[in-house]
């Protein structure tokens, strides 16, 4: 076995020698330099090298699956990770956590982080000196990332790059680079902005504020508009330079996002929110109509589902949940019932003579108390309302989960109804019944 030995050693040497060749490159230059006797052991070794090493085993015989350091890499930032922030703090614009940095101590001039979501629009974070004339906001629009600045270098709004409303991860990173902006995307470059920066450490306030999921000064100083909550999850993040952080308030973030999510709208038990009727597409006026449709993926429970009236007098019209049925009533009155069957779009239409409630090809129909002139003057209270889920002072145990809330076959966005419970899911919900509980921190 000398020869072997001989050959191994010369391997080590080239190892060292040329680090960057493999072990197989390594033995056929050796085979290269290789001739007299020991030419065949060499063309052996060689076969030898390139086979796949045999699995290593445990003390039992059995094989022990190979993790390459990257895997290595990725468990341990695993465990070591702190747990992913929901984003949204409920229905305002109010950010989940602030951070302050002295701009004096500043070293690195970016930020990065990971984030998911189903929300196609809201502030992902914003960031100032000045909220007045220096502001930086990143946010969504239509899916796609947008930026907001003003500053005494550039006042814009721009928005770039793919769609990231697609329920997945995605990196993101936000580079000060001389006086540009860099934004990149899952390592890809999406937008270079020039001569709309300077330095950090040269601000005239040496203060700056980061805020995650919201605003630090009114919606209505946007350039653009842009409604700011957003539902989302972020992780893994790094603001700016740590060494230069002043303070940070803890994460208020209402959700847990260790719980698989698929798009939606999620009421979790006891919540509610309600639009005004002028806020929603009108009915039809010749002759009167007025439809609503939902689109049920989840269901458990009792409770009310839906509610037409004033806060005075809420239930003038209902849809409860019961026991795997849908019961339409009015008032107090007795209701009529119809067997719910999830995944079909449940839809109610009103109009001068009847009220139809259908899924599929199951219906019921009943007759409007008061007619055409009741239906009028509800729509014309000032304090009509659509109800979705728990009304005022009941107790309830419904949840259920709307892939889509439709009126007038055009979509709401429960982040402009006129009022909400914060634990409503926006645009996301549970992808099964089991983990539909035990949704918030």
């Amino acid at each position: 076995m000398k020869w072997a030995l001989m050959i191994r050693e010369t391997l080590t040497v080239q190892a060292h020698a040329d680090p960057e060749l493999s072990e197989p490159q390594r033995g056929i230059r050796l085979i290269m330099e290789c001739g007299g006797p020991l030419a065949k052991s060499c063309w052996l070794l060689l076969l030898l090298l390139l086979l796949p090493p045999p699995p290593s085993h445990n003390h039992q015989g059995q094989a022990l699956r190979q993790i390459t350091p990257t895997q290595v890499q990725e468990q341990d930032r695993g465990i070591q990770d702190p747990p992913a922030v929901h984003l949204s703090n409920g229905p305002g614009q109010e950010p989940v956590s602030i951070m302050i940095f002295n701009l004096t101590k500043i070293t690195k001039a970016s930020s990065s982080f990971e984030f998911r979501t189903w929300d196609p629009e809201g502030v992902l974070f914003y960031g100032d000196t000045n909220p007045k004339d220096d502001w930086f906001v990143l946010g969504l629009r239509e899916g796609r990332p947008e930026i907001q600045l003003h500053n005494p270098w550039a006042q814009l709004t721009v928005g770039a790059g793919p769609r990231l409303d697609d329920g997945k991860w995605h990196q993101v990173e936000v580079k000060i680079l001389g006086d540009s902006v860099v934004l990149e995307v899952d390592k890809e470059k999406v937008l270079h902005l020039r001569q709309v920066a300077g330095p950090l450490a040269k601000k005239p306030q040496p203060v700056m504020r980061i805020a995650l999921g919201g605003l630090l000064f009114p919606a209505s100083n946007l350039r653009l508009p842009l409604v700011p909550a957003l539902d989302a999850c972020l992780r893994r993040d790094s603001w700016l330079d740590p060494q230069a952080q002043i303070s940070v308030s803890a994460p208020t973030g209402l959700r847990n996002c260790t719980v698989e999510s698929q798009p939606g709208i999620f009421f979790p038990p006891g919540t509610h929110a309600e639009f005004s009727l002028q806020d929603i597409p009108q009915p039809h006026v010749e002759p009167w109509a007025f439809s609503v449709n939902l689109g049920l993926q989840l269901a458990a429970g009792s409770g009310h589902l839906l509610a037409l009236g004033t806060p005075e007098n809420p239930s003038w019209l209902s849809l409860q949940l019961q026991d795997q049925k849908v019961v339409l009533s009015y008032g107090s009155g007795p209701g009529l019932d119809l067997p719910l069957v999830l995944g079909l779009p449940l839809q109610l239409k009103l109009n001068v003579s009847k009220v139809l409630l259908s899924q599929g090809p199951k219906k019921i129909l009943a007759l409007p108390p008061g007619g055409l002139d009741s239906l009028l003057r509800l729509w014309a209270h000032p304090q009509g309302r659509l109800f979705l889920g728990t009304l005022p002072g009941e107790a309830s145990s419904a949840s259920f989960c709307l892939d889509g809330l439709w009126a007038q076959d055009q979509r709401l966005d429960m982040d402009r109804a006129l009022s909400r419970s914060q634990d409503i899911w926006t645009h996301s919900c549970p992808q099964s019944p089991g983990n539909a509980t035990n949704t918030t921190h």
